[in-house]
């Protein structure tokens, strides 16, 4: 017989929409054992909010008006890497996915789930377990297998040392002003460095940039 958790889940709600976190809060209120410690409504503040607080769980949407959820989740475990972070979003499209995944979020759920199968994923999470839309997740894994084993430029195209570092940073999650800091790069420089990478790779996506990264290491 597992454990019983004693202590309450402590769980931050980050959703730029007001009407979103209020209605989230009434229904974790009334579940014996969830605590919403707090809110935020953009990247920044649940940075903030997390050194704070600290809570067990952060139900986070991908879409925050000052960037995305995907780089609040990566900035959150760099500092807090034991936190855990589900996604409750509703974009269901596979660069979300995918990109939730390289981020290392522990859950992917849709907002059209049901209350009691939200608070079933919350709990699952605190113990442990992933909750990643088997659905969603498959088709962003198949979509991964579908890219050729070898993937490489047209002769004479192949990529510079600084465009494979790139690459590989974009496949991180990280944003071009993120990628232009650590590279010690302008945000034109990287800019530059990513429209050359997407021509020689005949790629338009970011998501497609991560993608191929991630099947040239398997």
């Amino acid at each position: 017989m597992s454990a019983v958790r004693t202590k309450p889940i402590r769980l931050l709600l980050v959703d730029d929409h007001e009407v979103v976190r209020v209605g989230l809060r009434t229904v974790l209120h009334e579940n014996h054992g969830i605590v919403v410690v707090g809110e935020a409504r953009s990247k920044a503040a649940s940075v903030r909010a997390v050194k704070r607080l600290q809570p067990d769980i952060i139900l986070m949407d991908v879409r925050l008006p000052d960037g995305s959820g995907i780089d609040a989740c990566r900035a959150i475990l760099a500092n807090h890497p034991a936190m855990r972070i589900i996604f409750l979003t509703s974009y269901a499209d596979d660069e979300s996915v995918l990109a939730a995944v390289l981020a290392g979020a522990q859950g992917y759920v849709l907002k059209d789930i049901d209350s009691g199968l939200l608070i079933r994923s919350i709990r699952a999470v605190s113990n442990g377990q992933s909750i990643l839309n088997p659905a969603l997740t498959q088709r962003a894994l198949n979509w991964i297998k579908s890219w050729p084993t070898k993937v490489a430029p047209a002769q004479g195209q192949s990529l510079s040392p600084q465009e494979e570092r790139v690459l590989a940073l974009v496949a991180e999650g990280l944003t071009n002003k993120e990628i232009a800091t650590t590279m010690k790069l302008s945000d034109k420089t990287v800019k530059n460095y990513l429209a050359n990478i997407f021509q020689k790779l005949h790629i338009s996506r970011r998501a497609q940039a991560a993608a191929l990264f991630v099947k040239r290491q398997t």
